[in-house]
C-alpha cells in the first residue's frame, strides 16, 4: 500500500478538481501510542471538517445511530462498506480511507461514482474527471442520495458555478 503522504498527494494534486484546489484537504493519521495504531481521518473544506471519523470517536456516537428494521452494524473484518450513515456518524478511520483510495485509484470514474462505498463516491465526486456535464446530469437525481453525498455535491457544484 502507498504511504499516506503519497495518497494525499494524489487526491489533492492529481485527482482533485481545479475549482477545489486549495479548499479541500484530506487528513488521515495513526496514533503510534494507541493500541493497534488506531487513528482518524477527515475531509476538510477551508480548514473545517466536513466529515470525520475515528475508531474511538465512533463508539462515543454509537448510541445515536438510527436503529430501524434495516439497521445492521456496518463493520466487517476486511473491507467495510461505507454508506451515508457510516459517514454521518464517523464510523470509519484511516484504514477505510486507505481501502477506499485503493478502490478509487484502481477503477474508472464511472465505477467509482456508483460504488457501494460512500468514501469512494465522495472521492469520485471531487475528482477532476467528473465534469460539469456529469454534475448537471446528477443534479436531477441528487435528492435520492444521502446527506453526506449531497453536501459534497453542493460543495462541488458551487465551486463549478452550477448552483
Amino acid at each position: 500500500m502507498k504511504t499516506w503522504s503519497k495518497i494525499r498527494y494524489k487526491l489533492e494534486k492529481e485527482y482533485l478538481a481545479e475549482s477545489l484546489k486549495g479548499h479541500i484537504r484530506y487528513f488521515a493519521t495513526s496514533y503510534s501510542k494507541c493500541p493497534d495504531h488506531e487513528g482518524r481521518a477527515s475531509i476538510l473544506l477551508d480548514g473545517k471538517e466536513i466529515i470525520e471519523g475515528s475508531y474511538y470517536g465512533y463508539w462515543k456516537k454509537f448510541h445515536l445511530l438510527p436503529k430501524d428494521e434495516n439497521y445492521k452494524l456496518r463493520t466487517s473484518s476486511l473491507f467495510p462498506i461505507m454508506d451515508d450513515v457510516a459517514l454521518q456518524f464517523g464510523q470509519f478511520d484511516q484504514r477505510e480511507f486507505y481501502w477506499a483510495f485503493r478502490e478509487f485509484d484502481n477503477q474508472s470514474i464511472e465505477k467509482s461514482l456508483s460504488s457501494e462505498n460512500a468514501i469512494v463516491r465522495v472521492f469520485a465526486l471531487l475528482d477532476r474527471r467528473t465534469g460539469k456535464r456529469r454534475l448537471h446530469a446528477m443534479k436531477d437525481t441528487i435528492h435520492n442520495e444521502g446527506e453526506v453525498f449531497r453536501t459534497f455535491f453542493n460543495i462541488r457544484a458551487t465551486a463549478e458555478g452550477i448552483i
